[in-house]
């Protein structure tokens, strides 16, 4: 069974889905794993490629989402983003890492959602 705080995570990413959806991405795949760590959501939009990262928070408890994106997690996205274009025939795209970021109550009914576009620069 799948700890509160992994539950939190997956109702985020799905959340994030939705949201990116609604904005006309395309969601090409999801927790794509390698060996350098992993990125919540690899989307379309337009001709970009857009690594996601998701954070979700259900209060300011532990501070803001955004907050939560560490040098080491940084490193480990641009890690994973480069590992998915050198094994993807995406490799020559022009590509990001956005950030997703979800506040909400205890069940995220009504979820404040924001946006970063070009979170993480190379």
């Amino acid at each position: 069974m799948p700890s509160p705080r992994t539950r939190l995570g997956r109702l985020g990413e799905e959340l994030a889905c939705q949201f990116l959806r609604e904005k006309g991405y395309a969601i090409l795949a999801t927790n794509y794993r390698c060996l350098w760590g992993e990125v919540d959501i690899i989307a379309r939009d337009g001709g970009d490629l857009v690594f996601v990262e998701v954070r979700t928070r259900r209060s300011a408890g532990y501070g803001a989402p955004e907050e939560s994106l560490t040098p080491a997690k940084v490193r480990r996205l641009l890690a994973t983003a480069q590992d998915y274009l050198q094994n993807h025939a995406d490799a020559e795209a022009s590509w990001r890492i956005d950030l997703v970021c979800i506040r909400g109550g205890r069940r995220l009914s009504s979820p404040l959602i924001d946006h970063l576009r070009h979170a993480v620069q190379e």
